[in-house]
């Protein structure tokens, strides 16, 4: 049976598809308790992109990943998983009880303003991480891997996503000149689920910005970094993050 690709399945498309594989009319209804019978659930699907390429993720889980961890064994160095993201002060996340059919209000400044976060993690509940404002250039990558070098007592083993400054030539050139001590590794394209710092930034969105309401962008970053501060302190935390299912692989 070919099924022709959309965008959600619903008890309605399910009834049509069932008319039109076995020509039998059914109801939504009854199309629902099928679905239930069948141990299905109504869920908010994960978005992945097209340019996703399955073949280099089982490769990648199966190979690549299992031979970084044992070059990194035998050369006694720290595998740090990294990332980067914005933050805006128009950023609401969390629930909030009321009354039914009453939304609730948040009240927050009106005005829009944002910082930038990069972050790195290691299954043992290490966390270094650098706020900074303006866009991420190659230079400001640098310094966040100056910076993890100067603390670091071992070889460094730095994964990425594919992001442009991570494979520009300033970075490529810095990377080599320390190549004693870094290494940079790519993961592969359009999988940040495998990535287990993007979990540290939902952690940062929900409960440092979720929870703040900054009125200046100066309370905005203190918040960041506060939050970011307290979880270096709680090492336990981090390693909590490879506990998810799609990065229990490093943990």
């Amino acid at each position: 049976m070919t099924l022709t690709p959309f965008y959600l399945w619903t008890r309605e498309s399910v009834a049509k598809l069932i008319e039109r594989e076995c020509g039998v009319k059914v109801s939504k209804w009854t199309a629902g308790r099928y679905l239930k019978a069948w141990g299905m659930t109504a869920q908010k699907p994960v978005r992945r992109a097209y340019e996703r390429k399955d073949e280099e993720i089982e490769r990648w889980l199966n190979e690549d990943y299992p031979g970084i961890a044992k070059e990194a064994k035998q050369e006694g160095a720290t595998i740090y998983w990294g990332d980067e993201m914005g933050l805006r002060s128009d950023h609401v996340s969390g629930t909030s009880f009321a009354l039914k059919g009453e939304t609730p209000v948040v009240r927050a400044t009106g005005k829009r303003f944002g910082c930038n976060m990069i972050s790195a993690i290691t299954n043992r509940g290490e966390l270094s991480f650098m706020v900074f404002e303006g866009t991420f250039k190659n230079a400001t990558f640098i310094d966040f891997l100056k910076r993890l070098l100067k603390q670091a007592t071992r070889m460094i083993y730095l994964i990425v996503d594919g992001h442009p400054v991570h494979r520009s030539k300033a970075v490529k050139r810095y990377v080599a000149d320390n190549a004693a001590r870094l290494r940079l590794i790519r993961l592969p394209g359009y999988c940040p689920e495998l990535n287990p710092d993007e979990l540290l930034n939902q952690d940062v969105k929900t409960n440092a910005l979720g929870k703040s309401r900054p009125a200046t962008k100066a309370e905005l970053i203190g918040a960041i970094r506060r939050h970011l501060h307290r979880r270096q302190k709680e090492p336990h935390m981090i390693r909590n993050l490879f506990k998810e299912k799609h990065v229990r692989y490093p943990a």
